[in-house]
């Protein structure tokens, strides 16, 4: 039975104004589970409305200390809830229920902890000029903000947006994609609980390309924070740019992992395995690339696919499981085009390569790895998005950072050696907003996170990620 559910909208549960509805699947079974409101122009003037009423109001108005205590809160509410959210985070996206329960909610819940810590240490400055004036920057919420967040980690990526722009004093007209929206609808249940002002955090949902679209024009909105596809970023920012409002993007990637002959290769593998298969595959960090030194080429290509081998794909709800149905039936043939492109140009598969199901249904496919891959084949340029690595051999070096850097992408990258040199050359060489050594997709609120190049701009997490959510208020007082 498909559950209805409604927007929030100025702590109000609402219906679309227009009274339409979209449905939302669970991709391992391929049943509906939900029915949601459509937002449409009305809908987003009302959340952005209420958006402004609260940041000039109770929200704007409240100290630090006490809005630090309600995110605190918001975390704390997600960690009693974590079962359910779990839950319903893996029926709906489809990643396997160890991920949700075991990383990716209680994350989310210790995010917002974190960032309670900083709204009361949010600081300006003082400026020295002399006796004839007092110079200070005040650091000021940049105002209400669009959070608009993709359909593979739906409630990580909204916790991600949510929790410092509440650490700055900002107010949030949050859009989930319309492919995964219930868990961002629980997440306005869990700001309500705890006790938010009305209009802090508004909930509507809709499709990117009408919701999304007419947020980034809505002069009521004063920033962006997305995450998402980087030919989506652009059109974004096209759209921010006549009324020139701030924009933070976190887009895709095509993450090379490069592992040195001096490596601890069974580490290794099993990071690279982590690194691709993880949410299978659906991650715009998602360590695709693996450039592995000739010398130990072919070990690690036969340690891979035995690891592969022994990875448990199949209902995600069941606790043993480590690999799920991909999210939409779109991305599954999305997913197998690239298969079928990476054989065509010669490319060796040594696992998967093939669509799976359980019981027939389900929008499965199977772990997949390539061998013989040219940096100029299609898997190893294009953002696949789905669990299919590409295994390039390398010399030296020198041509690993070539291979890596030569992308249009420049989000993660990770280095493995048993050499600290090798270690820091090869990762200040490297053109990513994130380098792991001797790990892969390790996270930390404290830790920013964002690219270089197409892989977009900005930063989420740790202290850098406040600066996109405050403006600096310069005040002279003339003393003479």
């Amino acid at each position: 039975m498909a559950t209805a559910y409604k927007m929030l909208v100025n702590g109000q549960w609402v219906e679309a104004k227009s009274g339409k509805t979209f449905a939302v699947w669970n991709p391992a079974t391929e049943e509906q589970i939900a029915t949601v409101p459509e937002a449409g122009p009305e809908d987003l003037d009302l959340a952005v409305a209420a958006a402004r009423a609260a940041l000039e109001g109770p929200w704007g108005k409240m100290s630090a200390a006490d809005r630090s205590r309600l995110i605190w809160k918001a975390g704390e509410l997600m960690f009693q809830r974590l079962d359910d959210l779990s839950k319903l985070e893996t029926a709906n996206q489809g990643k396997p229920i160890f991920e949700s329960s075991k990383i990716d909610v209680p994350w989310s819940a210790g995010c917002y902890q974190y960032f309670a810590g900083w709204a009361t240490k949010i600081y300006g400055d003082t400026v020295t000029l002399g006796a004839g004036s007092f110079n200070c920057t005040l650091k000021e919420p940049v105002g209400v903000v669009g959070a608009i967040v993709p359909w593979n980690f739906p409630i990580l990526l909204a916790t991600w947006k949510l929790a410092p722009a509440l650490a700055a004093g900002c107010t949030i007209v949050l859009k989930p994609a319309s492919a995964t929206p219930v868990t961002a609808i629980k997440l306005g249940e869990i700001f309500t609980d705890a006790g938010f002002p009305p209009g802090v955090v508004n909930v509507i949902t809709g499709p990117g390309s009408r919701t999304g679209a007419a947020m980034a024009t809505h002069p009521g909105i004063d920033k962006i924070s997305f995450t998402g596809s980087t030919s989506s970023g652009i059109e974004l920012m096209k759209a921010c740019a006549p009324s020139l409002k701030k924009i933070t993007l976190e887009l895709g990637g095509k993450s090379p992992n490069v592992v040195f002959a001096d490596a601890d290769l069974d580490a290794a593998v099993r990071g690279a395995t982590g690194g691709i298969f993880f949410n299978k595959g659906e991650m715009c960090s998602a360590g695709s690339r693996l450039l592995v030194e000739d010398k130990v080429y072919d070990t690690v290509v036969a340690k891979l696919a035995e690891r592969t081998s022994k990875l448990l794909q199949g209902d995600p709800m069941d606790p043993k499981v480590r690999v799920g149905p991909q999210t939409t039936a779109e991305q599954k043939k999305t997913v197998l085009s690239y298969i079928a492109a990476g054989r065509e140009q010669g490319a060796r598969v040594v696992a998967g390569g093939e669509a799976f199901s359980v019981n027939g249904k389900g929008y499965y496919v199977k772990p997949t790895i390539f061998a013989d891959v040219k940096p100029d084949m299609k898997i190893a340029r294009e953002e696949i998005f789905g669990p299919v690595l590409a295994v390039i051999r390398f010399k030296d070096a020198e041509e690993a950072v070539r291979i890596a850097n030569d992308s249009m992408y420049g989000l993660a990258a990770a280095v493995w050696t048993s050499n600290v040199k090798t270690a820091h050359r090869t990762a200040r060489a490297l053109k990513a907003g994130t380098v792991w050594v001797n790990a892969y997709g390790l996270n930390d609120p404290a830790v920013p996170f964002g690219g270089y190049k197409q892989s977009g701009f900005g930063r989420d997490l740790g202290r850098e990620c406040l600066d996109g959510f405050l403006q600096t208020k310069a005040v002279w007082i003339d003393l003479s």
